[in-house]
């Protein structure tokens, strides 16, 4: 049953790492049981630097996680990010041997299998092949070929890799936590699916979520992924720039950038200033939140900029119909859509995960920082590309996560009368004699 099962998105963040458990509900919405939350020390610009501290930081969330919803969490859905990503597009084709018989699924599945086969620089591996579209004997533009008659099948393919590295350090900590992966998916396709709608994928509409770390941007046209990218900038490098330019400690920047931060300087009032306690023995520090705004605005410019010129590198800058969705934790700054609109020239909104939440016991998860691990719980019940709905069968998790009051009891293959136990207890007697005689 998918209402009954439980999966679990794991965000291993520059900035926090965060665990959320997540069920349907009896509408097809989904409903978080559980949030885990813990600093995140071990991981810089979206890649493992310090397996210690970020399996410190996984166990800590896990475990909030696991007390917060009553479930064993066992395994989990996790997010990769970081410079290292990178995407090509590539075309494939098979021939097949029978004409009057139709293209089947497993046709389809064996060209997309036969491309992650490709050969890829030293170092790195395959991590999503994601189908464009499909030719049929020459025949164009066809978005699902199952059911047509053909020889020849070709599929044009967006492939986006990873460094075996980061992926080996992401496993490693998964591990080391007790976990296992199910599911490895790129930040930003978790992130559209927890903050963008039908609609947008359909009309064009370019992603961007802007983590501590990293800026991710992914590109829809048509239904389907057209663009990826990584871009190593995020929230933490206005941060730094807070530090350098006002000459404050690194916690006292990020406040200031939360609380006070404005994307536009304009915006900014040049008779507000803040107070900054001082170190031992020195004087209060006072910050002119007019300077603070330009401090940003240069940085987010920046950051926008190079947003932008990725959209109009991957060649659908015109068209994107529903313009730029903006979410992550950057998207909480002050002014950021009228920057973003004034740069791009694009039509441009914030995005929450409300999209597919129903009534949940944590309401923070509606805030744009919590897209991507959203993103990943959905991940466990929907396929990223909506055509493999009826071609993959979504995988089982419930074996893995379930209630602790559930995980105490005997497991039992059938119902939880009499018979299953005293079946429990034949299979144990049986167990237990056979190891005797393997003693012996």
């Amino acid at each position: 049953m998918q209402n009954d099962k439980i999966v679990v998105g794991l965000d291993i963040g520059t900035t926090k790492v965060c665990a959320l458990v997540g069920r349907r509900n009896e509408f097809g919405k989904l409903e978080i049981l559980g949030m885990g939350k813990a600093l995140s020390e071990g991981v810089v610009r979206g890649i493992v630097s310090n397996i210690d501290k970020t399996v410190d930081a996984i166990k800590k969330a896990i475990r909030q996680a696991e007390e917060q919803s009553g479930i064993n969490i066992g395994v989990v859905n996790v997010g990769i990010a970081g410079q290292h990503i990178k995407s090509l597009q590539h075309n494939g084709s098979i021939t097949r041997q029978v004409t009057d018989n139709e293209i089947t699924v497993e046709d389809v599945n064996r060209l997309t299998n036969d491309m992650y086969r490709l050969v890829t620089p030293p170092g790195s591996e395959i991590i999503h092949v994601m189908p464009q579209e499909y030719k049929v004997d020459y025949e164009e533009g066809i978005v699902d070929p199952v059911g047509m008659t053909g020889v020849r099948l070709e599929g044009d393919f967006h492939i986006i890799t990873a460094q075996s590295n980061a992926i080996n350090n992401i496993n490693k900590c998964i591990t080391r936590a007790g976990l296992e992966i199910d599911n490895l998916i790129l930040e930003p396709l978790a992130s559209c699916m927890s903050v963008l709608s039908d609609e947008e994928k359909e009309a064009g509409v370019a992603l961007v979520d802007i983590g501590g770390g990293t800026t991710d941007l992914a590109i829809f046209k048509d239904n389907i992924i057209r663009h990826t990218a990584v871009l190593p900038f995020g929230g933490n490098i206005i941060t730094s720039d807070i530090k350098q330019g006002c000459m404050v400690m690194q916690n006292q920047a990020e406040q200031l950038k939360v609380k006070f931060g404005k994307a536009i300087a304009d915006e900014a009032s040049e008779n507000e200033i803040v107070s900054i306690p001082g170190l031992r023995d020195r004087t209060p520090k006072e910050i002119s939140l007019k300077n603070l705004a330009y401090i940003i605005e240069a940085r987010m410019e920046e950051i926008v900029e190079l947003v932008y010129a990725e959209i109009v590198r991957s060649g659908f800058a015109n068209s994107l119909a529903a313009g730029i969705v903006i979410t992550g934790g950057g998207a909480q700054l002050q002014n950021l859509v009228q920057l973003v609109e004034y740069i791009t020239g694009m039509d441009t909104r914030i995005g929450y995960p409300n999209e597919h939440l129903g009534r949940s016991k944590v309401d923070a998860v509606k805030s744009p920082m919590y897209a991507t691990s959203v993103g990943l719980v959905l991940a466990g019940y929907q396929p990223i590309d909506q055509r493999d709905e009826h071609h993959v069968e979504v995988p089982q998790q419930e074996e893995y996560n379930r209630p602790i009051q559930q995980q105490q009891q005997p497991k039992s293959s059938g119902s939880s009368g009499g018979g299953s136990n005293l079946f429990q207890k034949l299979k144990g007697f049986l167990s237990d004699d056979i190891d005797n005689k393997q003693s012996y």
